[in-house]
């Protein structure tokens, strides 16, 4: 029989799968062990109905230190098939990830708070993608998320610099939905994940679905992929339930159907 892999702990809170880095020896850096449990969870949270969004985090006060240097040099590889580094940035996931973000998240770290689809940042949480300090690159999705998420040359100074910046100038990029006090990063992710949690699933996974798909598309493209997408949606259960619960001044019940 093999290990657990103690790397990685889930725990579901209400409809929330709240994923944790468990590797605080080592500032939860990544390696192979964290990937593959990260790769996990997630199937975990696609696989289970009553599970709306996942929160992922980091135990002991810091997000994640990146790629796990030590553990790359013996030959393990952070990275799972198909879902690239820490087995999620390079993963379509249908249902809404939130970060939660306390201390540090460089490199790596940062890379996979990017792969998420909201950022709740603690006061004294810290980005950056150093990268180039070291004579490589952001590869893990920093190159290519950054320059999507702030204005050209605002990235471009991060990734040539590789400059760490706190909570507040994150926030003030665009980069950091929420920042709050030390040691609140996760209560307020659940808090906004429970305001996503809410709403149809069918519609949430939609929205990320027409989201990628539009991105970098031309608009005759991006507005196919959302015709698609709404049409699918108006023949849905889900869209019934919602007309009739606005109709009758009630909160919907949602069936994913």
């Amino acid at each position: 029989m093999s290990e657990p892999n103690t790397a990685v702990r889930t725990e579901a809170v209400g409809s929330a799968l709240v994923i944790t880095i468990n590797r605080p020896h080592v500032r939860n850096a990544v390696d192979a062990a964290v990937a593959q449990g990260i790769a996990t969870a997630a199937d975990e949270l696609e696989s289970r109905a009553e599970l709306a969004v996942g929160v992922l985090t980091g135990a002991a006060g810091t997000f994640s230190a990146g790629m796990d240097l030590k553990a790359a040099a013996r030959g393990e590889s952070p990275v799972v098939p198909g879902r690239g580094f820490a087995g999620l940035v390079e993963a379509e996931t249908t249902k809404p990830l939130i970060a939660a973000v306390e201390g540090p998240a460089m490199g790596g770290g940062f890379e996979l708070a990017l792969a998420c689809d909201l950022i709740v940042a603690a006061a004294g949480a810290r980005f950056a993608l150093p990268e180039v300090k070291r004579g490589l690159i952001a590869g893990g999705g920093g190159v290519v998320r950054l320059p999507k998420r702030v204005p050209h040359h605002l990235a471009m100074e991060l990734l040539l610099t590789g400059r760490t910046v706190d909570a507040r100038r994150a926030q003030e990029l665009g980069l950091v939905n929420r920042v709050v006090d030390d040691g609140g990063a996760l209560e307020a992710a659940l808090e906004l994940g429970a305001e996503v949690a809410a709403n149809a699933p069918l519609a949430l996974a939609a929205v990320k679905e027409v989201v990628r798909r539009a991105d970098g598309a031309p608009d005759a493209e991006a507005f196919a992929a959302q015709r698609t997408a709404a049409g699918r949606l108006r023949e849905s259960e889900d869209f019934a339930e919602g007309v009739r619960a606005f109709t009758e001044k009630r909160a919907p019940v949602w069936r994913g159907r």
